[in-house]
């Protein structure tokens, strides 16, 4: 047998073990992202394949959470591709606008920058009093990590450089207090926020949404888990609800395609007109 076969028999049982053992379910993420992540997270322990992995990660929690931390893609920063942010602020938000209650889902929220990043946004726009941000990943480190809202002082440049060129209406230091190299988010953007565990490969919809963001998850999917997520975005938006997706994402080619519209293509934001079985196609928000 190959070596490029076994190494696939040892991936597949690793897959299997995270997914029975803890019900993380990676087996339809795309497998040339999920082999680059655990060839880095290997060669952070003394193990020299991945079938030595296994049994650390059945008998082992705190194995599998650092597992966990390193196969899950957290890389993401503070209003990131601004023209996105901005097309939100210029053209979704005064629809917005009309809603009494408005109920926003942050898929994929990682360690939380881009979710402070729309908190700022919506409370610029006068929305803060009426809005609630759900902020989900399935990785419980970054989750913990968001809501600490530390972030490295370095980073405050290159992010308030984002924040004007979104539209920012003040100054990002407005937003945060500095303290030695490290920063804090000011208390008020965590109001409105509720962090939870939440996994796109097995859990289920959301709620009534008015405004989807999940940006830069789906390209780490296979087909069936991105038509798996993207069906129950579908399920949890309102009707005339929005879908925000990340720059290389599409709903091209998906199951959901025909029950969408492009509101800013260019920007990968989405317009849902799917009818829900009850018949009714009006949200309060409530």
């Amino acid at each position: 047998m190959q070596q490029i076969e076994i190494e696939q028999i040892e991936l597949n049982l690793l897959l299997e073990a995270l997914y029975q053992r803890y019900g993380y379910d990676f087996r339809h993420y795309s497998q040339a992202s999920i082999k680059r992540r655990l060839q880095y997270h290997l060669a952070k322990t003394p193990h020299t394949s991945i079938s030595a992995l296994i049994p650390e990660i059945l008998y082992n929690e705190a194995a599998c959470q650092a597992l966990l931390f390193d196969i899950s893609v957290t890389v993401t920063e503070m209003f990131r591709d601004a023209w996105v942010y901005l097309a939100i602020r210029e053209k979704v938000i005064p629809l917005l606008r009309t809603y009494p209650f408005i109920n926003v889902w942050h898929a994929g929220c990682a360690t939380g920058e881009e979710v402070y990043s729309l908190a700022i946004l919506l409370q610029e726009e006068g929305l803060s009093d009426r809005v609630r941000i759900y902020a989900t990943d399935f990785n419980d480190v970054a989750l913990q990590k968001a809501k600490t809202r530390i972030y490295p002082l370095k980073r405050m440049k290159e992010y308030s450089q984002s924040y004007q060129q979104a539209g920012g209406k003040s100054s990002l230091a407005d937003y945060y207090h500095a303290h030695y190299d490290s920063v804090i988010m000011n208390e008020s953007l965590q109001q409105n926020i509720t962090f939870a565990n939440h996994n796109l490969a097995t859990d289920g919809s959301f709620g009534e949404m008015h405004l989807i963001f999940c940006r830069n998850v789906l390209i780490y999917f296979n087909q069936t888990l991105q038509n798996r997520a993207l069906t129950l975005f579908r399920d949890s938006l309102c009707y005339n609800g929005f879908l925000c997706l990340g720059t290389k994402e599409t709903l091209r080619f998906s199951e959901v395609e025909h029950e969408f519209n492009p509101f800013v293509e260019s920007e990968r934001i989405y317009q849902c007109k799917y009818q829900k079985p009850n018949g009714s196609i009006f949200n309060t928000g409530q």
